[in-house]
């Protein structure tokens, strides 16, 4: 897809980064116009396991956290993969020279609001960063959409290519461009993408994998919210949310049906 050369509205991007998010940032900067990226520090350890702690109980926290720490050091122990993976897809997963960053402690934070307010742009597309609250959901005046790494609303929340595997459900190996309310990704579908991940992937792989076959509809979507053109889509799937898996769970998993 070429640049779009018609004038319009800044786009911004609220995220706490990661390889698989820059280089849907870069797609969409490559073929709209550059992208405004307000980066939010991400939630302390700490903060994250009392919060799945109220919610699910310690043993299910614990369990999830340490599948995250696990997960962080597979991606050290498999960045050859990854670095082959995005040279395969041509992904550009490093910010470009000159990328404009706004950093904010978080994204409901009031600097993260006088930041949009000052860009104003067109359209704000939400990855891999905090739930907004509703407060700051109803401050924002233009349309917020997100990019939910995994096919909504059946695999909502954390995770979703893994569970998809790990269902059973490969053909629902995918991501979701969907408009944003309170909810935990029950926003209105705009376009989805489905693919198949590689022998070789694993949990600290899926997301980049994933990214690779889904910088097209997240530029298609956020195209469409320029120009006042947003549709949504019923996909006729049940609704569930997900989180982490436990650490129990994954190696079982792993070792019982080969989804790692």
């Amino acid at each position: 897809m070429a640049r779009s050369k018609t004038n319009q509205r800044p786009i911004v991007v609220v995220t706490e980064g990661g390889p698989h998010i820059w280089a849907i940032v870069n797609a969409i900067a490559d073929h709209l116009a550059p992208v405004s990226v307000i980066l939010e520090t991400p939630e302390s350890k700490r903060q994250l396991l009392l919060g799945r702690a109220r919610r699910q109980g310690w043993t299910s926290a614990i369990g999830q956290l340490g599948t995250m720490m696990l997960t962080r050091l597979g991606k050290r122990f498999f960045a050859g993969h990854a670095a082959r993976l995005a040279a395969e897809q041509k992904l550009q997963t490093e910010p470009k020279p000159g990328q404009k960053i706004v950093q904010v402690s978080s994204a409901n934070a009031p600097e993260c609001l006088q930041a949009i307010e000052k860009i104003q742009p067109g359209v704000v597309l939400l990855a891999g960063c905090r739930l907004l609250s509703r407060q700051t959901l109803a401050k924002i005046p233009c349309p917020v959409l997100n990019y939910h790494a995994g096919i909504a609303p059946k695999y909502r929340g954390m995770n979703g290519g893994y569970w998809a595997l790990a269902s059973g459900d490969a053909e629902n190996f995918g991501t979701t461009v969907h408009l944003v309310d309170a909810g935990v990704d029950t926003g209105g579908v705009l376009r989805q993408a489905r693919g198949k991940p590689q022998p070789s992937d694993t949990i600290s792989s899926y997301a980049l994998r994933q990214a690779a076959f889904s910088r097209d509809i997240c530029v298609e979507a956020v195209r469409d919210a320029l120009a006042g053109k947003l549709g949504t889509v019923d996909p006729g799937l049940p609704s569930r949310q997900w989180y982490h898996p436990t650490v129990w769970f994954y190696l079982w998993t792993g070792i019982r049906n080969g989804v790692w």
